[in-house]
């Protein structure tokens, strides 16, 4: 059976998005069996169909010639104020957690909780597998004002959570666009990566992020099946509330509804 792992009581594939396969009925069901309300399963990845459900990805890199000139000036912008370097764990475990809740405080949509500890979880999931850490430094005072992790499965990866301190996202820094055409010319070019991800398609829509990337750094939508397998009330609670799902206030359930309509293709 496929490798999955438990997520904010979701089921998802602990491995490059590419590789899933569709689960078999005896598949899923075992998963719920052992806890979580749901199970997430993505398969035919970057298929020639357009669905309601993909992962934004990229799969070449051409440098500076592929940016506008005011993507270049906002790149180079960054490099000018930033450095940035991959760290090593206890670093991310020792300086990071101010930043991402400066970051989560700063988000305009508040869906979920952090704190330390939520956090620390988190980092230990991190430490479990093959991660890269990568720090954001001000080279005028040496600071780390931001972090990213990289989750790595062979010849692919996946961009994971990033954290920026909200001052340095105004002010005309630009750290964002320094980050992902480091990385990007990091994995792609110098790693020879097949491809690099931003991971699914959001469901809670609190981050622009994946629009970023697409307009100012050439990623795309590689589209694919989705399907979610329910616990037995929850599949209950979720058809009793669809019809509802456009004037529902509450974010977790919101994000929810948002999954299930995208499954039905109708979001």
């Amino acid at each position: 059976m496929q490798k999955f792992y438990l997520y904010r009581n979701a089921w998802r594939f602990d491995g490059a998005s590419s590789k899933e396969q569709k689960l078999q009925i005896d598949e899923w069901k075992t998963l719920l069996k052992q806890g979580g309300l749901m199970v997430r399963n993505t398969y035919n990845f970057d298929c020639s169909e357009e669905t309601c459900f993909w992962y934004v990805i990229k799969d070449h890199f051409n440098g500076f010639d592929e940016l506008t000139p005011r993507v270049r000036n906002k790149v180079r912008h960054a490099f000018h104020y930033f450095e940035y370097r991959l760290i090593s764990f206890d670093t991310m475990w020792e300086k990071t957690y101010p930043i991402i809740a400066d970051t989560f405080a700063d988000y305009p949509i508040h869906d979920r909780t952090m704190n330390q500890g939520v956090y620390e979880q988190y980092l230990s999931h991190c430490k479990e597998r093959t991660f890269d850490y990568w720090g954001i430094f001000d080279k005028t005072n040496g600071q780390m004002v931001g972090f990213c992790t990289v989750n790595i499965w062979g010849n692919c990866c996946e961009y994971g959570v990033t954290g920026i301190l909200s001052k340095y996202k105004r002010n005309g820094y630009y750290p964002y666009y320094g980050l992902y055409h480091h990385l990007d010319e990091y994995y792609l070019e110098k790693q020879q990566f097949v491809y690099v991800s931003d991971s699914a398609r959001s469901i809670t829509e609190h981050s622009q992020i994946q629009d970023f990337l697409i307009h100012n750094f050439h990623f795309r939508k590689a589209y694919c099946q989705l399907e979610v397998h329910y616990c037995w009330w929850m599949k209950l609670a979720v058809k009793m509330l669809y019809p509802f799902r456009k004037i529902i206030p509450l974010q977790r359930v919101k994000a929810i509804l948002n999954m299930e309509a995208m499954q039905r293709g109708e979001k």
